[in-house]
């Protein structure tokens, strides 16, 4: 019979240890994002996955919340983090910076996510929307790539901190399998 870990047995870094530790090269900018619950978990899958850094733009909450706190559990002293007013300036930005912008969304010509290829040489800013609305048209037109998560039921969207947790572990793991 497998037991289960207790805590203590996990090895995690702590908040000292993480912001030494070497990062992964992604970046993920949250695009009016109205939850903070749904912020908190993106702060807790940055963390998990050692994320650069998350911008947060336009009415995306920062932190200190408590609503953040609670599914963020700590994340937010962890991951670092900056808030910017403009999403579309923050993408022209990192592009002249050599980043690779990527909107996650349903566009005409998006890439599969199992179909995206990866250079883990470059850094990718991955950009998640607003849970109505999406990433917005301006900055979905100004992304580099748009990567669409395939889906098959009736649904036609996946919540934005699910959205992250799938398309940051593919990422993550396609940077990893090539080093």
């Amino acid at each position: 019979m497998n037991r289960k870990l207790e805590n203590n047995e996990l090895d995690r870094l702590d908040v000292t240890g993480f912001k030494g530790a070497e990062k992964s090269p992604i970046i993920i900018i949250l695009d009016n994002v109205r939850s903070l619950n749904n912020i908190g978990s993106v702060f807790r899958t940055a963390d998990a996955f050692l994320i650069k850094k998350i911008y947060l733009c336009g009415i995306t909450a920062t932190p200190p919340h408590k609503d953040m706190r609670k599914t963020a559990l700590g994340a937010t002293e962890s991951v670092e983090w900056e808030y910017r007013k403009d999403t579309l300036e923050l993408v022209k930005e990192l592009k002249a910076e050599g980043v690779k912008t990527v909107s996650v969304e349903q566009a005409e010509k998006a890439v599969m996510l199992n179909d995206y290829q990866v250079d883990s040489e470059k850094t990718v800013a991955l950009i998640f929307g607003n849970e109505v609305k999406g990433v917005s048209q301006d900055v979905v037109s100004a992304s580099d790539t748009v990567l669409e998560i395939p889906q098959f039921g009736t649904k036609h969207s996946l919540n934005i901190s699910v959205s992250a947790g799938v398309v940051v572990w593919d990422i993550w793991c396609k940077q990893n399998a090539q080093k």
